[in-house]
């Protein structure tokens, strides 16, 4: 067979006025359904899947050769279109069919470890190792199709704005801040090491300090952290800085580019994007990344602010920091089972509540607890009613110390909505996280820290506080969290030397430290620095909760690394060549 081109077409192209032509296709034998003598052969590539008509009353031979295939064997094929008989709704082409001519067996396959099809058979680790395999599977073609298509609309929003993309090294100093570096030996420059940016931070304020006022880039970052299912030691972010801007020019242009995405994309428009305070959000949701898609919010009996409750003896809530939960609707009628499971959920080691204290009040209008013999019925109804509960509801208290009991109840309050169905895929409910603390103190190095970076400017009202009040101090940052994931966040930066370095003294370093470590981002403020903030989204996150609307980034990343960091395709990290650690002097 001598074909002038190896295709004429996609296997996701042929629809029914293409009847009556010769087409030539390419793609991988993806089913394969003997049928009376006739063999049908459904070829796929990334475009979509044409069903192929092998028949012994055209070719007898082709027919047998057909036979012989195997999934996962690479195809050349001529034929004419026709129109099929039994139409396939569930295909684009399902108005159609090929009936083979000439077959030309490009390449065989074995057979694959697992199946290819959109749900597969195959473990996370296996799919992993044989990732160039587990990629031909639809759902993740469409994945990183739609990646492609969300890197395209965040490009064509900033373009249009004025933002110039730059890119900026990837082989950098270390610096003490932040999660740990990924180094770099030098072989020029014998014990020196480079380290892999965790962000561009400092080389896009010097791009703001250089007059470029609108800096964009979809940069490669590397930080050396443990890992979850929205983390992996190499990541995306869409990173950008603006000059002369406020807090609000800054959430105003990047609620305008989220909403472009989402509008290209998803064909949605979002809601508004609210603000609410750090502040807020951890006493309302028990967490700094509210998911706004439910009810459900935190209630107290005692606090920091008041204590509602009376002295019950009971020292599980007499001797509590804080006492708080939820007003679960319809809930009453959970079981001894559901209930036993919760407080197994709230007690795991990563929550770490002590247990769970539940109030059912009855569509009867009677009140059962898992406290009555401490408590009075009358006095749990009145707790019920300052939750806002009514017949039928369920409230749940945790009691302990205030950080772990909102963060449980947050927990707790994620996973009601979860089982309860309130966590709708097809909703988003975006909102700005701000006001954040701009410290915090970290108990094993017995000093303060910063909670963002340390080139975070902070609230104009609180500059006396720095060096009085800290734990006072209020972040000129915000973030942006959609359904209980934040997929975005930045601040106004500090611009000029001076309180560059009351920052650093705050955070424990001398001048001469801050001198060696970040002495050319101190000089570049001596020259003239405009007012400038930025932002960074995760963009691996950000294309999940787009696309999909979860959490976990794996399947939107091409080639990710596992739990452990590694790459289980090609097994790394590995050691290197005896010479090569000589020439590196390791």
């Amino acid at each position: 067979m001598h074909a002038t081109t190896y295709r004429t077409h996609t296997c996701g192209d042929l629809r029914l006025s293409d009847a009556g032509k010769e087409v030539t296709l390419c793609g991988w034998v993806f089913r394969i359904r003997p049928f009376g003598g006739m063999t049908f052969v459904d070829l796929r590539d990334r475009y979509g899947i044409t069903q192929l008509v092998f028949s012994p009353q055209i070719d007898a031979a082709l027919a047998r050769q057909a036979e012989q295939l195997g999934r996962e064997d690479v195809l050349q094929i001529t034929g004419q279109v026709v129109e099929r008989s039994n139409k396939n709704p569930a295909l684009t082409t399902g108005d159609i069919e090929v009936r083979v001519t000439q077959l030309r067996v490009l390449n065989t396959s074995r057979t694959p470890p697992f199946t290819l099809e959109d749900q597969t058979d195959g473990g996370e680790e296996l799919r992993m190792k044989y990732r160039y395999l587990d990629l031909r599977r639809r759902p993740l073609q469409q994945n990183l199709l739609l990646r492609h298509q969300v890197a395209r609309a965040v490009r064509e929003f900033l373009d249009s704005q004025g933002f110039v993309e730059i890119e900026t090294p990837h082989l950098i100093k270390s610096t003490p801040e932040g999660a740990r570096d990924f180094v770099v030996p030098s072989r020029l420059n014998p014990g020196q090491f480079y380290a892999l940016p965790q962000s561009p931070q400092t080389f896009k304020q010097l791009l703001m300090v250089s007059g470029f006022d609108r800096y964009y880039q979809i940069v490669r970052c590397f930080r050396d952290e443990d890992l979850r299912q929205d983390r992996q030691p190499e990541f995306t972010q869409i990173d950008c800085e603006m000059a002369f801007v406020s807090r609000e020019d800054v959430l105003q242009m990047f609620e305008q580019m989220v909403r472009h995405v989402f509008r290209r994309i998803r064909h949605v428009e979002l809601p508004e994007f609210p603000r609410m305070s750090y502040a807020e959000a951890i006493r309302t949701y028990g967490t700094d990344k509210p998911d706004l898609r439910f009810g459900m919010t935190l209630h107290y009996l005692k606090d920091e602010h008041a204590n509602l409750l009376e002295e019950h003896h009971f020292p599980v809530l007499d001797q509590a920091e804080v006492v708080a939960g939820i007003s679960v609707p319809g809930a009453a009628s959970f079981t001894r089972k559901q209930l036993d499971e919760l407080t197994d959920f709230v007690r795991r080691p990563q929550i770490g509540a002590g247990g769970l204290i539940h109030i059912r009040w009855l569509t009867d209008n009677t009140i059962k607890s898992s406290i009555d013999k401490y408590v009075p019925a009358e006095t749990l109804l009145s707790y019920a009613a300052k939750f806002e509960a009514k017949p039928g509801d369920l409230i749940l208290l945790i009691a302990g110390q205030a950080s772990v009991t909102r963060r449980a109840l947050s927990e707790l309050r994620l996973e009601l909505g979860r089982r309860l169905g309130l966590r709708a895929a097809d909703q988003f409910m975006p909102v700005w996280i701000v006001d954040f603390p701009l410290l915090e103190f970290d108990e094993q190095q017995r000093r303060w820290a910063a909670m963002h970076h340390p080139f975070t400017s902070w609230h104009p009202d609180d500059d006396a506080l720095l060096e009085t009040e800290p734990a006072q101090v209020r972040a000129n940052a915000y973030d942006l969290v959609l359904n209980g994931v934040e997929i975005g966040g930045g601040s106004i930066r500090i611009h000029n030397r001076t309180d560059q370095m009351r920052m650093f003294r705050r955070l424990g370093l001398s001048e001469q430290e801050a001198e060696q470590k970040f002495g050319f981002i101190l000089n570049a403020f001596e020259y003239g620095a405009p007012p400038h903030g930025g932002i960074a989204f995760g963009f691996d996150r950000f294309c999940s909760m787009v696309i999909a609307n979860q959490e976990g980034i794996r399947d939107f990343i091409a080639f990710p690394k596992n739990n452990m960091g590694r790459d289980v395709m090609l097994d790394a990290p590995s050691d290197i060549d005896p010479e090569l650690k000589k020439e590196l002097g390791l």
